[in-house]
């Protein structure tokens, strides 16, 4: 009797696995919360309620943007972590929270390891650029007038993309720059245009429209190919060699999710960022989509891992 029971047992818990509401051939049953580490109006933000929005279309059920910030995006991905393992919450996130904040903070309240990568939502280049009071219009130049003039890089604060892009520049060159962190990139932009900061390396969406006004020069592109909305512009790389950064806007889920479940979530991002629709979009924001599998996001972030702690590590970042 007891063996029978036991049995049955073993049989319901198989039974009751197999129609876990994570599994891929359910998914998704519900509202899906999408928790954003960046505040409302940022490139991360934008681009998940773009993906939203779309996934809203197919799925037929809820797919919720909440913005929960602080901490350089650990308060978000800490509430990520913690949450059920079926692919129904969801972090959207720059890359830190994935990459460094473990090198960059003594203590976090959960393994950024463990999270589960799903796909990369978009990249955006990363370009140089310069007060317009500057009298620089070029890298060499640039290099040449840090070298005899105390020259300040901007960032939207300690640890973000901008604060470690211009480290690695300053390591690479031997350069002996001031960081100025802001919070925010309006606010360093606005620096910058005034002429109270020298540099930053920033998105070339947020940037664009004051190249084009003249209010601020861009002499460089950070990625490792010129860009085409600004063709003529040349890649740091070609005075620095293997110089590059990008921005980029992961989506992530919690430790344990069902692997079929993120291999769905990743298949139908990369159909919906092929759609005409949300590739219009993305040229609108100067951001590109992503064609990456699961285990190539895995591996690239891996890759930013390892190239942006190096710089955290040489440059003695603490946060």
């Amino acid at each position: 009797m007891k063996l029978t029971s036991r049995l049955f047992g073993a049989i319901a818990a198989i039974a009751t696995l197999g129609s876990t509401p994570g599994a891929a051939e359910d998914f998704p049953t519900k509202a899906i919360r999408v928790i954003c580490s960046v505040p409302a109006g940022g490139g991360v933000d934008v681009t998940a309620r773009v993906l939203a929005e779309q996934l809203h279309r197919l799925w037929k059920q809820p797919v919720i943007v909440e913005n929960r910030t602080g901490a350089g995006g650990n308060i978000g991905a800490e509430a990520v972590s913690s949450s059920p393992a079926d692919g129904y919450t969801l972090l959207a996130t720059p890359p830190a929270p994935l990459t460094v904040n473990a090198t960059l903070y003594s203590n976090l309240n959960y393994d950024p390891t463990q999270l589960k990568p799903v796909a990369i939502m978009a990249f955006s280049p990363n370009v140089l650029a310069v007060s317009s009071k500057l009298p620089v219009k070029s890298v060499k130049e640039l290099i040449e007038h840090a070298k005899a003039n105390t020259t300040t890089f901007a960032s939207q604060g300690n640890g973000s993309t901008a604060h470690l892009t211009g480290a690695l520049f300053q390591q690479r060159t031997k350069l002996n720059l001031t960081h100025v962190p802001y919070r925010g990139t309006a606010p360093a932009l606005k620096d910058l245009a005034g002429g109270h900061v020298d540099m930053m390396f920033v998105d070339l969406g947020s940037v664009l429209p004051l190249h084009e006004s003249g209010a601020v020069r861009i002499i460089a592109v950070a990625t490792r190919d010129r860009v085409p909305e600004i063709k003529d512009i040349p890649p740091v790389a070609d005075v620095v060699p293997d110089f590059h950064s990008s921005t980029w806007y992961a989506l992530a889920a919690p430790p344990k999710t069902p692997d079929d479940v993120v291999a769905k979530l990743n298949n139908e991002l990369t159909a919906i960022m092929a759609k005409p629709e949300v590739k219009e979009r993305y040229s609108k924001l100067y951001i590109r989509g992503s064609a990456q599998d699961v285990e190539t996001v895995k591996s690239f972030i891996a890759s930013e891992t390892e190239l942006w702690s190096g710089v955290v590590k040489a440059a003695g970042i603490k946060l």
